[in-house]
């Protein structure tokens, strides 16, 4: 029996990964009226007094809302709210075991952003937090940027932020392995969805000297206009040498390859023209753009997937948990662009040098430090900026 098989059987066996625990005890009628009637009233009037009361008087400062439409579920595309909720109960899941805040599913059936936003606006005065999930781009630039403008509490779009924070962290090492600078290096991202798109902003942030982007219309390039306006923005910033053509054109000569985009569709030929010690991390799930056995076959240095079975797994749990807990305890109302640079750096520092080698540039994702430093990191960071 495969994983998929054994999942599968355990989903059954399960019948949902969480369940609600109680906080309050319910044993004796002085218990039910403090809990509830009549004692809960002043609670609800010291609330009314000062809306701010509600992170103390309730576990709103311990909760996070985990939202999707289902457009964009793992690599099975637009798969609708009800089949979407088996990865949201997932994620709720891993909140809670790793960095023990309290999250709930929501799937929304509908695909409209104006009623995305409008529906998760509304909610938000019950959460501390947003973790969207799962929402096709480019719906889910606009649907995250209108969020932030509109609630008051840290809205993340963790297929984004969390791929990018994580990958920048794996960067960070992997350079260290080849003893490059950043400054230095060229990246080329195949793949220029919400997870590109971020993952290239965020590399730019870390300095990268130049990155270039590739999707299905081929090299990004800044005189070009694209159906997609995120393409056209993206490319305003990236492809300093105007690079055309294919990813077998752009990936020549480059020191680092990122793809989140097709399985197998980097060969060993594409490898062996990059730069001496290039930096190869595909990370298409399940089936990679080139495998890990391949890639170092033609000449790769330092080689991270997404696959949990081999090194250098480039996991988003090693961000979302512990990016959460400190922007919670911080009681952040955005996520900001330093606070996502703190996460990564401290992801990355938690590899010391004499640790450090090709195939070990992350800690593994049941690391109990991981959460904890990252949270502590981010929640530093965020209390700069209150």
């Amino acid at each position: 029996m495969d994983v998929y098989e054994k999942s599968l059987k355990k989903h059954y066996e399960w019948a949902g990964k969480y369940e609600i625990a109680l906080r309050a005890p319910l044993n004796t009628l002085d218990d039910l009226a403090l809990c509830y009637t009549p004692g809960v009233s002043r609670a609800c009037t010291e609330i009314a007094a000062d809306k701010s009361k509600s992170f103390a008087l309730t576990r709103r400062h311990n909760t996070v809302a985990v939202v999707t439409d289902g457009t964009a579920v793992l690599g099975l595309g637009d798969i609708g709210p009800e089949a979407a909720l088996p990865v949201m109960e997932g994620k709720c899941a891993l909140f809670k075991a790793f960095a023990d805040i309290d999250a709930t599913p929501i799937c929304l059936d509908t695909k409209d952003p104006d009623e995305i936003v409008k529906i998760v606006t509304a909610l938000s005065k019950t959460y501390g937090g947003i973790n969207l999930e799962d929402i096709s781009a480019p719906r889910c630039f606009d649907i995250e940027r209108r969020l932030i403008d509109s609630c008051e509490i840290p809205i993340f779009h963790d297929d984004q932020h969390g791929t990018a924070i994580v990958a920048g962290a794996a960067l960070i090492n992997a350079l260290r392995v080849v003893n490059k600078r950043i400054s230095d290096v060229r990246i080329v991202i195949n793949g220029a969805g919400s997870a590109g798109i971020a993952i290239a902003k965020f590399f730019l942030a870390l300095g990268a000297g130049d990155v270039t982007c590739v999707d299905k219309c081929g090299v990004l390039v800044r005189d070009e206009a694209y159906q997609n306006p995120a393409h056209n923005e993206i490319a305003q910033i990236t492809n300093k040498a105007c690079i055309r053509g294919t990813l077998k054109d752009a990936i020549a000569g480059a020191d680092v390859f990122l793809g989140v985009s097709a399985p197998k569709i980097v060969t060993k030929d594409m490898i062996a023209s990059m730069a001496c010690k290039p930096i190869v991390f595909p990370l298409a799930n399940p089936i990679p753009e080139i495998t890990r056995d391949e890639a170092i076959a033609a000449g790769a240095a330092v080689v991270g997937t997404g696959a949990s079975n081999q090194p250098n797994q480039i996991n988003n749990v090693l961000i979302f948990p512990g990016l959460f807990r400190g922007a919670l305890d911080a009681r952040a109302r955005v996520i900001t662009a330093e606070m996502k640079l703190a996460a990564a750096y401290a992801l990355a520092g938690l590899v010391a040098d004499g640790e450090l080698n090709a195939d070990y540039i992350l800690p593994n994702p049941l690391d109990k430090r991981v959460a904890k430093t990252v949270a502590q990191a981010v929640a530093k960071e965020a209390k700069k900026q209150l």
